[in-house]
């Protein structure tokens, strides 16, 4: 599958920021890296992304999921923002212990009217997942 950027990293932080002016500069994720199918997201920890136990909440890696997936689909088709998640998949692999948030998406196909991204989720290493996630866009 060939892919083509339609946007970088910095493209993308600054489409995300204009369409959700709300969002606070400490929780909202920054795209550090977009590749041809691939981008990469970071979110910064902060306490109150905690359940009890010390572990990072499923919705708070549910929405870093969605989050990446949205990232890279806009990466590949440019300002889209009614885009929209039509289908998310999330498989809790083991706790995610409290730091930083990293996701990486993967595009696994991108169509006319939908696009079906992997993406996978950690805060130890890559290699330590917490979460996996497929999640699927559809592309007005």
């Amino acid at each position: 599958m060939s892919l083509t950027l339609q946007m970088d990293a910095d493209g993308v932080n600054s489409l995300l920021r204009r369409a959700f002016p709300e969002g606070s500069d400490v929780l909202f994720p920054v795209v550090t890296t977009v590749e041809p199918g691939r981008v990469v997201v970071v979110r910064q920890y902060h306490p109150a992304m905690l359940r009890p136990g010390e572990l990072v909440s499923g919705p708070t890696l549910m929405g870093l999921a969605d989050t990446a997936a949205y990232a890279l689909v806009l990466s590949h088709v440019g300002e889209q923002l009614m885009a929209v998640t039509s289908s998310l998949v999330m498989n809790f692999l083991r706790g995610a212990k409290p730091g930083d948030i990293h996701a990486e998406a993967q595009m696994l196909r991108l169509g006319r009217r939908n696009a079906v991204c992997d993406v996978r989720l950690w805060t130890e290493s890559p290699e330590r997942l917490a979460a996996q996630a497929t999640v699927t866009y559809a592309i007005p």
